[in-house]
């Protein structure tokens, strides 16, 4: 089943309930985003209201059970709501994505009675999530974060993942130290979903916990000063004798970094679209601009060189879009997506990256001033490389799956 939406854009869906779905996310996009986005992400706004109306519109917890509050939600229609929504403004499409990745934890490792207490209000209930494993000493090797949990009269255990501590609810509590950096939403976020390491060290001695934001001992520095996404939040967080009870555990103990890497399976793919969707903007942009700009007597478009260019932009955005669009049946369908998921991530925000510096080059000289997007785009389109993963680490990730680990 497959529509083509007014921009030319040919949308296969699964149903009649997916087709209204991304009407729908269209319309928000038009009347209520895209308006506001140069002026707010100028001024450094981010739109918490609109955040606000995207949950009670029922797009915050998409891919998850409507039992919980979700939308039920098939990931491959999922990513393209968070492309419409990226086209549109990626402070609002990657702030979708950070979210639906912060409730991954509680929704695929919680108990039934962790579910039904939080997951409601995390996906329909007005509240913004955040992802917190990196740390200011551990990006790329996040399994040496330091952050540490430990349960309140002991020394946080040996991390294993036997019978003992298995779900929560084993009771005590636990008070986390440490600091976690470059955060989605660091100061805002209504839920922290926080990797802290409660055993030895190493990926075996980190488990997870869902941290209130207002936890007492929580604390956010001043935003990072970053050259795009300026209306996103991103922060360091400090836990300073930040206490949560053991219901807040999630997961066996030690089964942490285990639970983060699962999360960055499905996040990566939201990263992926929230590119693609970038990329589309940024060419149609440029289309626009290139039928209506007139040199030598003709519109700039009738020159073989800038048609060509028009042209491999096309193909990027279009091949990014079939690569996530195959990563996200694949997992639908439960089947292995780890390296699709990493060459999504990869080939998408590359592609991103090429397409709106292409599209600064369309439009020349007004391509490098602020009155047009494209010098936005550009800016955002460089942070799309680095977030929730490097695309040098998406590349160990791949090689991995072809010829197994690296030596020692």
């Amino acid at each position: 089943m497959a529509e083509s939406t007014p921009d030319g854009v040919e949308r296969r869906l699964p149903s009649d309930e997916a087709r209204e779905l991304l009407a729908l996310v269209r319309e928000i996009a038009r009347r209520e985003i895209a308006p506001h986005a140069a002026e707010e992400e100028a001024a450094g706004h981010f739109p918490r209201e609109l955040f606000t109306l995207l949950s009670r519109s029922g797009l915050l917890g998409l891919p998850y059970e409507p039992a919980y509050g979700g939308g039920g939600q098939p990931y491959e229609v999922y990513l393209q709501v968070l492309e419409e929504l990226a086209a549109a403004r990626l402070t609002v499409g990657l702030g979708v994505s950070v979210h639906t990745l912060s409730c991954h934890a509680l929704a695929g490792y919680g108990t039934d009675e962790q579910r039904s207490a939080h997951l409601p209000a995390m996906l329909g209930g007005g509240l913004l999530g955040a992802y917190c494993l990196s740390e200011p000493s551990a990006g790329s090797d996040a399994a040496a974060l330091r952050t540490r949990a430990v349960r309140e009269g002991g020394d946080g255990g040996e991390g294993e993942e036997g019978e003992e501590g298995k779900g929560a609810g084993g009771g005590g509590d636990w008070v986390i130290d440490g600091t976690k950096a470059w955060i989605t939403h660091g100061g805002i976020a209504d839920f922290c979903t926080v990797m802290a390491r409660t055993g030895g060290p190493g990926a075996r001695g980190i488990s997870a916990f869902l941290v209130p934001g207002d936890a007492p001992g929580l604390t956010a520095a001043p935003p990072e000063r970053k050259m795009g996404m300026k209306g996103s939040p991103t922060a360091q967080l400090h836990f300073d004798g930040v206490r949560v009870t053991d219901a807040r555990r999630l997961g066996r103990e030690g089964q942490g970094f285990a639970i983060a890497l699962d999360a960055l399976d499905s996040g990566r793919l939201g990263i992926a679209a929230c590119a693609v969707g970038l990329g589309q903007a940024a060419l149609d942009e440029a289309v626009a601009y290139a039928v209506e700009r007139r040199q030598f007597g003709r519109p700039i478009a009738d020159f073989q060189g800038l048609r060509f260019l028009l042209a491999d932009m096309a193909t990027r955005v279009e091949a990014g879009r079939a690569l996530y669009l195959e990563a996200a049946r694949r997992r639908d369908e439960g089947r292995p997506f780890g390296r699709h998921a990493a060459m999504a991530k990869l080939f998408c925000t590359d592609a991103a990256m090429q397409v709106t510096t292409d599209a600064v080059q369309v439009l020349g000289g007004y391509g490098y001033t602020a009155d047009f997007p494209v010098e936005r785009y550009l800016r955002e389109a460089k942070m799309l490389q680095i977030v929730e993963g490097t695309n040098q680490i998406q590349r160990v990730v791949i090689a991995r799956h072809l010829v197994g680990p690296e030596s020692r």
